[in-house]
């Protein structure tokens, strides 16, 4: 296996769709709107981490493009839960990809306290061969899920996958934690907006 040049159109595609999610941050800017995406980033899986999941999953290596989803992986970070529904509208409504998944792990989330959205999607990138069609994983997560997915991933690293039971239920304990933390700030949001309103009707009633 050739890897730099089996990953160089997974690269590409990964650079390319860094620059178009954050060109809506502009975009919002022009038009005077909150912008739903706080920032974006993106990787290639390494090498190894690709062996050792290939072997885990019992995938061929030359199936990889087409069995392995997360080869190529886009991060969204949003403020709030709700501009995570936002965002991934923006992704479904776009052209020049097709959605060929979607995994919600906010209503549903994982045995171990993980929440995000991921949407899988198929993207084409022009190479010096040609058109390929690469798969892409976009995670889309607030910035407290984001902050509880590093810390367990670096603790399943650690511990090699092995974490101890009292770790796991203080993570589960901390997952918890942080998802009623989003819910809180977005009703403090909610009310701030509405008390706004109240006071601009209020203001406006006065001078007429």
């Amino acid at each position: 296996m050739e890897w730099e040049i089996f990953l160089a159109p997974y690269r590409q595609a990964v650079d390319e769709l860094k620059v178009k999610l954050r060109g809506y941050r502009d975009l919002y800017e022009v038009t005077a709107e909150n912008s739903p995406i706080e920032f974006v980033t993106g990787r290639v899986k390494p090498i190894p981490s690709i062996m050792e999941k290939a072997r885990r999953k019992g995938m061929p290596l030359t199936q990889l493009n087409t069995q392995m989803q997360d080869l190529a992986g886009i991060r969204v970070m949003c403020q709030f839960v709700d501009d995570i529904h936002r965002v991934v509208q923006l992704i479904r409504n776009r052209t020049d990809l097709v959605v060929v998944e979607e995994r919600d792990y906010i209503n549903e989330k994982k045995k171990s306290g993980y929440r995000s959205y991921h949407v899988v999607v198929q993207y084409p990138v022009q190479t010096v061969s040609g058109e390929k069609k690469i798969l892409v994983e976009i995670q889309v997560r607030t910035l407290a899920m984001n902050f509880w997915a590093t810390i367990e991933h670096s603790l399943n690293y650690k511990y090699k996958g092995k974490i101890p039971a009292d770790v796991k239920k203080r993570l589960l304990n901390a997952a918890e934690a942080a998802f009623r933390l989003d819910e809180e700030m977005s009703q403090i949001r909610d009310e701030v907006r509405v008390a706004q309103i109240r006071f601009l009707q209020k203001n406006a009633d006065e001078e007429e």
